[in-house]
């Protein structure tokens, strides 16, 4: 059924304009293309002169848009910007002198209609359809005004005014400006314009749909959260669609409960409503309809809503219903309507509803696009919410080891201590040799609880640490360790610089740390060796100790760890974190090695 569309045709095209770079690009190729091909025409004129009828001022013509091709290209090379003018101005020049040089052409074999040819795909590499076919009617316009110039002798007068000068001839070929084989060509242009201006068309819609997906998933951020995430995609989608409202609803599989978030164009604040009992029914009724856009039509015709719609497949649907948005258009007033629905994983579902969108007359091509863009997103979303969960999980973590360390370290050797010194007071008295021995010992065990104390403030600290400042921090930490501890440790770097994500940073740092205070824990090691490095495309932390071991023997990988429940747990979850690889090599009684592998993001540098 039609759908009123309320947006020009062709602003998809708009939304990604070319930048000055690739305009420029663009016009060193077509000039690089317009000298090779009026070179290549002189090199045909010269194997067959008789093509021109050995006319001078054919040949002319010819050298005169060599030379002003070359002077283009000087141009362009001197110039870091290409403008519109200038563009147009070329442009008219191109469409001009084809028609201008055919006159002295033999119909049969006339070399420069590939010069039509390369018009229309200049016009098409630089804007798209409109311009391309305009070209084409431009080209044709020009050629039926020679037919008519010639048949009303204007040539014969040009002859004329020529040879009172003593000049040569013009000696031009009306063969191919009689009517029948004119209107032939001139349909060829026509044709050949509108397909390389479609084709030009296609190209930019897919270019514009690209840049459309590429800037929506950059709005995904783990460090906004999820609700910030949220925000800036839906402003992305409102600003996009020209919309006046957005709203997204979405529901836990397993829970009843359903979250509603609303985004207005004025004054554009994002909030989150209050939940209600029918909120269900009103935004996340059962339908089989995936896309659907919706108009309210007349209100004298029976039925409400005009609709398209598409499934889950992308596949039209024939007479779609739009009883699931019954309770919807009752509680909200609008013209039309955007829906689509979308998933997180297996554990969300939810829709979102875009009011009074502005569309493009293509209304069926526009829901296949917010289709596949849902779905290129939402992966994404998904994303933040599963790191946003690890990383509160791996939160949890810490703070019950903290609560762990604390209880079972400080609080037990401080109630050991006070029994001892309440001993100790009672024997004072009677046995006074006792008190130098026991204070030395109570005394050691003080020390040693402060500087447990001391790494898990050091821990419990906000660790504000990038790739400019990580190999230092890593440095203080291994010396600070080998300061309190009094076992040797050492830290190697085989990276002058590096380009790090800050999160990655961060983890990393707090690995090493979790790693060191293991170290003097468990293992009664000597040596201790820190490095950091980088091979076949990911950053790589050791940290390597000549101490007892883990209690197994051998290499295992992440995944052999969990499955068997062996290994330090926070440092595995933090290696999940920034999507690393753990892998630990054991030997009892000579020590162990942790590797941590991290991938680098494509572009990463590093020296």
């Amino acid at each position: 059924m039609p759908i009123r569309a309320v947006r020009e045709r062709f602003l998809w095209r708009m939304r990604a304009p070319m930048s000055p770079g690739e305009v420029r690009r663009v016009e060193r190729w077509l000039a690089s293309a317009r000298v090779f091909l009026a070179v290549s025409a002189l090199v045909a004129v010269w194997m067959e002169p008789a093509v021109i009828h050995y006319s001078i001022w054919a040949f002319g013509l010819l050298a005169f848009y060599i030379a002003q091709g070359m002077i283009i290209i000087i141009f362009l090379r001197r110039r870091q910007r290409s403008t519109a003018s200038f563009r147009l101005l070329v442009h008219t020049g191109d469409i001009i002198w084809p028609a201008v040089i055919s006159i002295f052409a033999a119909g049969g074999s006339n070399p420069f209609f590939l010069f039509f040819v390369f018009v229309l795909a200049a016009a098409a590499y630089r804007w798209g359809l409109l311009e391309t076919v305009g070209t084409a009617i431009a080209a044709v316009a020009l050629l039926w005004l020679e037919s008519f110039a010639l048949h009303l002798g204007f040539i014969a007068w040009i002859d004329g005014v020529l040879h009172h000068y003593a000049l040569p001839a013009l000696q031009v070929d009306t063969t191919s400006f009689e009517p029948k084989s004119l209107f032939m060509r001139s349909i060829s242009l026509l044709v050949l314009g509108w397909l390389l201006g479609f084709l030009a068309e296609q190209q930019k819609q897919l270019r514009a749909e690209k840049v459309v997906i590429n800037r929506m998933l950059g709005t995904v951020r783990v460090e906004a959260g999820l609700s910030g995430t949220l925000q800036d995609i839906a402003g992305e989608f409102l600003s996009m669609y020209g919309a006046q409202r957005l709203l997204i609803a979405s529901h836990e599989v397993d829970s009843h409960r359903v979250f509603v978030a609303e985004l207005c164009a004025k004054p554009g604040s994002f909030r989150w409503l209050e939940p209600r009992r029918e909120d269900r029914a009103i935004y996340l009724h059962d339908s089989r309809t995936a896309t659907c856009y919706v108009e309210r039509k007349a209100a004298h015709q029976a039925d409400r809503f005009s609709m398209l719609a598409l499934d889950q497949d992308g596949a039209h649907m024939e007479d779609p219903s739009a009883d699931f948005l019954s309770s919807f258009t009752r509680i909200y007033d609008f013209h039309s309507a955007l829906v689509e629905s979308f998933a997180f994983g297996k554990e969300w579902r939810g829709r979102i509803f875009l009011l009074d969108p502005k569309l493009t007359n293509e209304t069926e091509e526009e829901l296949h696009f917010l289709q596949e863009l849902v779905r290129q997103v939402a992966p994404a979303v998904y994303n933040v919410l599963l790191l946003r969960r690890l990383r509160l999980r791996a939160g949890a973590v810490e703070r019950a080891r903290f609560a762990r360390e604390l209880h079972d370290g400080a609080v037990q050797s401080l109630i050991a201590v006070e029994m001892q010194v309440d001993v100790l007071r009672r024997q004072s008295a009677s046995r006074p040799e006792l008190m130098p021995t026991e204070l030395g010992r109570i005394q050691g065990l003080l020390r040693e609880e402060v500087l447990k104390l001391r790494e898990l403030m050091q821990q419990m600290k906000t660790l504000d640490v990038d790739s400019k400042r990580l190999l230092g921090v890593i440095h203080d930490t291994v010396d600070r360790f080998q300061r309190e501890t009094g076992i040797s440790a050492r830290f190697v770097s085989d990276l002058a610089e590096l380009q790090m994500p800050q999160p990655v940073c961060r983890e990393l740092a707090r690995i090493v740390q979790e790693a060191l205070v293991n170290v003097r824990k468990h293992s009664h090691a000597r040596q201790v060796l820190v490095r950091l490095g980088a091979k076949n495309g990911n950053w790589k932390v050791e940290i390597e100790d000549d101490g007892r071991g883990f209690p197994f023997e051998g290499r295992l990988s992440q995944h052999e760890l969990e499955s068997m429940g062996k290994g330090p747990l926070v440092i595995k979850e933090r290696v999940r974190l920034i999507e690393g690889e753990l892998t630990i090599e054991s030997n009892p009684g000579r020590g162990s090695r942790l590797e941590i592998t991290v991938p680098q993001p494509q572009g990463a540098m590093h020296g």
